[in-house]
């Protein structure tokens, strides 16, 4: 599956504008660690991050998501390393996050969310934004509350990464792609 045709998916199957905008933060975050870590997977980690939600808003349900998608998916012939990596970015599938794909998508997936959020009320959103805001707002328990700040952690903890270094490839990665991520209202 290309990334068209995973997005094209995607909208198929998300209506809502920010769990799209949410899918394609994290496909930004995958691509760009895509090209630092695996060159020649760069499509496949971008497919992992546009569709690693994309059931969610049809099955919400801890039974249902990701396991409906990923069924979806397999019938599709999507590559079980992507289907691998999509399942263990739920921490309750019991699959482990052995290959860097997966590790990087669970790693992405909250932190990426949370950058939006931030982004969000900042005057310049990604512009400016840094490492040292995104990781101050982290403090803030109240602050994009459902976002998991464990899973922040042990995302970056399981890489075996420098927490700023990061944050700061997903704020630009995230920045470079803000016009799928923040798309402007009616587009």
């Amino acid at each position: 599956m290309t990334p068209d045709q995973a997005r094209s998916l995607m909208h198929e199957w998300v209506e809502n504008p920010s769990l799209r905008g949410h899918m394609e933060a994290v496909a930004a975050c995958m691509n760009h660690h895509a090209r630092l870590h695996a060159p020649d997977e760069v499509d496949a980690w971008t497919v992992a991050g546009l569709l690693h939600d994309f059931d969610y808003e049809r099955h919400p349900t801890e039974a249902e998501h990701p396991y409906v998608g990923v069924e979806h998916l397999r019938g599709l012939g999507v590559d079980d390393a992507i289907l691998q990596a999509i399942l263990g970015h739920v921490n309750t599938s019991g699959v482990a996050r052995d290959t860097p794909m997966s590790k990087h998508l669970f790693a992405c997936d909250e932190l990426a969310g949370f950058i939006v959020a931030v982004a969000r009320v900042r005057p310049n959103g990604f512009e400016d934004l840094k490492p040292k805001s995104v990781k101050k707002k982290l403090k803030d328990k109240a602050f994009a509350a459902a976002v998991s700040r464990d899973d922040v952690r042990v995302g970056m903890e399981e890489l075996g990464v420098d927490p700023t270094e990061h944050i700061e490839r997903c704020i630009a990665a995230i920045g470079e792609a803000a016009d799928r991520v923040l798309p402007t209202p009616g587009a």
